[in-house]
């Protein structure tokens, strides 16, 4: 007979599903408790017995976003692959997940100008952005030690690596029939790895 499932998690589940649309639909500043608890259902007393504010849910939906992701990402480390096919799997994953959470792109960037007044929405931000950095920088110094690629700053390099693939995004947010996500990241992508390749 297998375990059943914990209810406790089940409804937080719940509660975080329910949050995304509230805030998707309102917008962190407009949407209340009230609203998530009328979404989910649940009294307002249920709901303050699994998240005490709106703060905890919005770093919630933060946490959820990007655990699997890094995940994903962190079973890079496992596979015996060259840093560049490394970098080409790492940068299909994030698009893949990137197209799958297309919906919540609006809460995404709402988050971003949260982290510029929340302490808390900016720390779970630097903590995704070092955690990336952390998976990341690694493999492109395997690469620089194996002459894969030039001798180029390990750390830089991955910076601007995140930063077209988070620029990309927000260019498409900008004008959506100038920007193809999936497309522009790729591209953006291999202009960079073309720019570090040792060359014979």
């Amino acid at each position: 007979m297998s375990p059943r499932p914990d209810v406790s998690d089940e409804r937080k589940s719940q509660i975080i599903n329910a949050a995304e649309g509230v805030f998707t639909k309102k917008g962190f500043d407009e949407a209340r408790m009230d609203d998530i608890a009328e979404e989910t259902g649940l009294s307002k007393g249920t709901l303050y017995l699994y998240f005490k504010s709106k703060d905890d849910l919005i770093i919630a939906i933060l946490d959820r976003m990007f655990q699997r992701e890094f995940k994903q990402l962190e079973s890079l480390e496992q596979e015996d692959l060259s840093a560049t096919d490394a970098i080409w799997k790492l940068t299909d994953l994030l698009t893949k997940d990137i197209l799958s959470m297309i919906r919540l792109v609006p809460i995404v960037y709402q988050f971003l100008a949260l982290a510029f007044r929340n302490k808390y929405v900016q720390k779970a931000l630097k903590q995704y952005i070092n955690r990336y950095l952390g998976i990341l920088i690694p493999i492109v110094q395997r690469g620089i030690d194996a002459g894969e690629f030039r001798e180029v700053d390990a750390r830089e390099t991955a910076i601007a690596m995140g930063a077209i693939i988070e620029g990309t995004l927000l260019l498409w947010v900008y004008d959506k029939s100038l920007i193809e996500p999936e497309v522009h990241i790729r591209s953006g992508m291999k202009l960079l790895l073309e720019g570090v390749q040792a060359h014979a």
